[in-house]
């Protein structure tokens, strides 16, 4: 029997008879990883493991550790769910069923529809099927077959589907009893998916389109074990905790009212924070040479127009009229920081220029997407625009790399990067993108940073960086970009005179740091569960009198720490000491300060920490050091464990 001979992601290499498949390589290579394998990258591209192989392919086996062995695993328990649902109620039409972020969703037309109460029937279906360990089976067929095939089953969605694409093959697979129209990748059987959960249900208009039909969206999530989901399910309870939403009402920080969907309300607490937030911002900014400028919100609709919103963006914009003349509510900050630019002429000794903004933009976003302060229709981008040469890029980004780090640091949230290339349609030459593409890869590497690349996934007009928080549940919110832009320069006609005394168009970058500011600030109260640090909280510190009769030390503590600048309040209601500590804990205020006969004679507090619990009395004057030290550091909570560990090493 001839062989064949494919390359490992070490260089190695593999022979396998002809016609084997990435099952049959992984196989040859070990048991442990032949159990774990949940597809293949062939080539590059991400297959199923029953994929044939050819002489010379490359070949890189995926488990559920990879993004991409989770999408596969996922995208195959959509199918699971889907087919157990389609066993209970044959009546059920489906629609789409893609993997997710840590789970899956399918989009059914049910009537009478599903309830929570049938996921319990769901999973015991779905259990029959992985213990049926049915394999997955691709099919090719026709345009006109899939037609007729879907059709005959009634599968209204999956037509219409089919009706677009174009003539050729079109691929099903089939497990079992149960044929869905899909791409894959697939696992090789059911009984890989040994764990899973379904989770919720929510509403969906068929192709997100509010003309057409609402679907049922059936949420669920799979591991490969039941450890895994396990400790899934405890994340997603403690996200449930967490949930910004519920957490701005319990702490009084923001609110929203069906007056205006997408519109948050901040109150006193909420701005608090907010205000602390920008002050941080503009305070960095100006260390680094950023001048902040402010654009008008309503322009007119010639300069959108101009910069290609009017016919790229004009369902997501909001118009009105000004003296008979159209007029936008910007859904941008881009364009006014043009105009700014274009005020005097440049030369190259100016740049590179910095013009950042706190600019406030509408968007209309559709009614079933928006979420708290996460998504929203009118929210401050923390933009700023830099003004710059070619080959002051590599530089530039540098720069603004060593800024992200630095203010992402004093939340502790780490980050991943990805660059992202040309897409298929972009301006600009050859030349440029390659320039400019190279200049970011070089600036990443010059700082060490690991980073993943999406091919072909940058901006219309340049290639871009992106960084992906990651909060204290493990959860990845994309914040931060530095996107390269050739376009605006030549819209605008942009210019600024080189040493050689003539016209040349600068490069733009376009940057933000914290992103949507109302989104970053949700992202925060579900990072910090509530428990801001104390330069961030509402209020600093609480002062809890044991009684009465020492209300007036209360009082006087409070009135120095406040005319020390410590947002401090003090509790004199007429409660026990224990309601109201217990009250301050909920409220999550950083210290709170017993005082009673002990403290009041010594000029002391007794400190209570949230986190920490009882610190023991110390003097005033200490625990005021204390105090304005943390402020300063912008510190963050010790966690207690970490607290022990340096006590006790400082004991030995």
């Amino acid at each position: 029997m001839s062989t064949i001979q494919v390359e490992l992601p070490d260089g190695s290499k593999k022979p396998l008879p002809e016609g084997g498949t990435a099952e049959d390589l992984v196989k040859e290579i070990g048991p442990r990883l032949a159990k774990a394998a949940t597809g293949a990258r062939i080539n590059g591209e991400v297959a199923s493991l029953m994929t044939p192989l050819n002489d010379g392919d490359k070949v890189e086996i995926l488990t559920f550790e990879d993004a991409d062995g989770q999408y596969v695993f996922h995208h195959s328990a959509a199918h699971l769910m889907a087919s157990a649902i389609k066993r209970i109620r044959p009546d059920v039409k489906l629609a789409i069923g893609p993997p997710i972020e840590d789970g899956f969703y399918y989009d059914i037309d049910a009537d009478p529809p599903l309830s929570e109460e049938d996921f319990a029937q769901i999973e015991e279906e779905m259990a029959k099927i992985v213990k049926e360990d049915q394999r997955f089976e691709r099919i090719d067929a026709s345009k006109d077959e899939a037609l007729r095939f879907f059709g005959e089953q009634d599968e209204v969605y999956k037509t219409e589907l089919i009706d677009e694409l174009e003539d050729g093959a079109i691929t099903y697979y089939k497990h079992g009893e149960f044929i869905d129209l899909c791409r894959g990748p697939h696992l090789p059987s059911t009984g890989r998916i040994k764990a899973f959960k379904l989770l919720n249900l929510a509403g969906a208009y068929w192709r997100g389109d509010e003309k057409r039909p609402m679907l049922q969206r059936v949420y669920g999530t799979a591991f490969p074990d039941k450890k895994a989901l396990e400790e899934h399910l405890k994340r997603l309870e403690e996200a449930e905790k967490r949930d910004h939403r519920r957490l701005g009402k319990q702490l009084d920080l923001y609110s929203f009212h069906g007056e205006g969907p997408g519109f948050p309300f901040f109150h006193p607490k909420g701005m608090i924070v907010l205000n602390e937030l920008l002050d941080y911002w503009r305070e960095e900014h100006r260390k680094e040479a950023y001048g902040e400028i402010r654009t008008p919100i309503m322009l007119d609709r010639s300069l959108w127009e101009r910069s290609g919103h009017w016919d790229h963006y004009r369902e997501n914009m909001y118009f009105s009229q000004i003296d008979e003349r159209d007029v936008a509510v910007k859904p941008m900050n881009c364009p006014g920081a043009m105009l700014v630019y274009k005020t005097g002429m440049r030369s190259y000794r100016d740049l590179p220029l910095r013009l950042a903004e706190l600019g406030t933009v509408h968007r209309h976003e559709k009614s079933g997407v928006l979420h708290g302060l996460t998504r929203v229709r009118m929210f401050t981008q923390d933009d700023a625009h830099i003004y710059l040469t070619i080959d002051q890029i590599q530089d530039e980004v540098i720069t603004l790399i060593n800024f992200v780090d630095r203010m992402y640091s004093v939340f502790g949230l780490e980050y991943t990067v990805e660059l992202s290339t040309r897409p298929e349609k972009s301006i600009g030459s050859d030349e440029a993108w390659e320039t400019a593409t190279e200049s970011l890869r070089q600036a990443l590497d010059r700082k060490g940073l690991p980073y993943k690349i999406n091919e072909g996934d940058g901006a219309f007009y340049g290639p871009k960086i992106d960084f992906h928080i990651r909060d204290s549940l493990k959860r990845s919110w994309q914040c931060a970009t530095i996107q390269l832009d050739f376009a605006m320069p030549e819209k605008f006609d942009l210019e600024y005179t080189g040493p050689d005394g003539e016209r040349h168009r600068p490069v733009i970058i376009h940057r933000v740091i914290y992103g949507a500011i109302e989104r970053f600030f949700g992202i925060l109260v579900e990072h910090f569960a509530g428990a801001f640090p104390v330069w961030l909280a509402p209020v600093q510190v609480m002062i809890v009198p044991v009684g009465e009769s020492f209300n007036e030390y209360a009082k006087q503590i409070r009135d120095t720490l406040f005319g020390q600048g410590v947002r401090v309040e003090a509790d004199l209601r007429d409660d026990t000491m224990k309601y109201k500590i217990r009250d301050a804990q909920t409220q999550k205020i950083p210290y709170m300060l017993v005082v009673g006969e002990r403290e009041q004679n010594s000029n002391a507090v007794a400190v209570r920490h949230r986190k920490l619990g009882d610190l023991g009395a110390m003097p005033f004057s200490a625990f005021a050091e204390r105090l304005h030290q943390e402020i300063r550091d912008k510190a963050l909570d010790p966690a207690p464990e970490e607290t022990n560990a340096k006590e006790s090493q400082a004991a030995n």
